[in-house]
């Protein structure tokens, strides 16, 4: 289309064209082929929403095997994060989560590498959970309380390690077998083990 008479709108675009610099153009022009590639391609989208569904059906075979192997030992349910989740919402319905609150904060106080932050983070633990009348007083025994109590006078990164020990035997020989039995974790592996058996008969 060429119009040269004044007023003209195309001749108004195309002077506005001529105007943009010449790097912006190609861009245009660039922009334009690739999608026209993309628009000719639509087995491309199909390819990327196939490789989305693999990636999240193969989390979720992930997520129901970890579900499952929770009940194998009470490390392996500690060492995973959705079941340290799930264990500490049942431990919520009974009242006692405060002891996998201290074990979790004594597995992060052995991170600490700063000094004065080890004594800080020492006294405040000790204090939530150890000490006697503590707000969120662990059920450990008098003996260990007072080795705990020593120990902050030279703050180490071991100095929760007993009493960190007695408490997760606690949760382990008391918690851990309810929470196995409780409605909660069988209707978990219950979905797990329907997930498992629908990607079988698929194969």
């Amino acid at each position: 289309m060429s119009c040269w008479l004044p007023g003209c709108p195309a001749l108004s675009m195309c002077r506005g064209l001529a105007a943009l610099p010449i790097t912006c153009l190609e861009r245009a022009k660039d922009l334009k082929t690739r999608l026209g590639i993309l628009l000719h391609k639509p087995e491309l989208g199909h390819k990327i929403g196939s490789s989305s569904k693999l990636q999240l059906s193969s989390r979720r075979r992930d997520s129901s095997r970890e579900v499952l192997e929770w009940r194998e030992s009470f490390d392996q349910l500690l060492k995973s994060k959705s079941g340290v989740n799930a264990f500490h919402t049942f431990l919520k319905t009974e009242f006692s989560e405060e002891n996998l609150d201290f074990w979790l904060a004594c597995e992060d106080f052995k991170k600490t590498r700063s000094k004065t932050k080890l004594a800080s983070k020492a006294n405040r633990i000790f204090e939530e959970f150890v000490q006697s009348e503590a707000p969120r007083e662990v059920n450990i025994d008098h003996e260990t309380r007072e080795i705990t109590r020593k120990n902050l006078s030279g703050a180490t990164s071991t100095c929760f390690n007993e009493a960190q020990a007695k408490t997760r035997t606690l949760m382990e020989k008391d918690s851990y077998p309810r929470f196995l039995k409780s409605a909660s974790y069988q209707d978990m592996t219950k979905q797990a083990a329907s997930r498992g058996s629908s990607k079988r008969s698929h194969t």
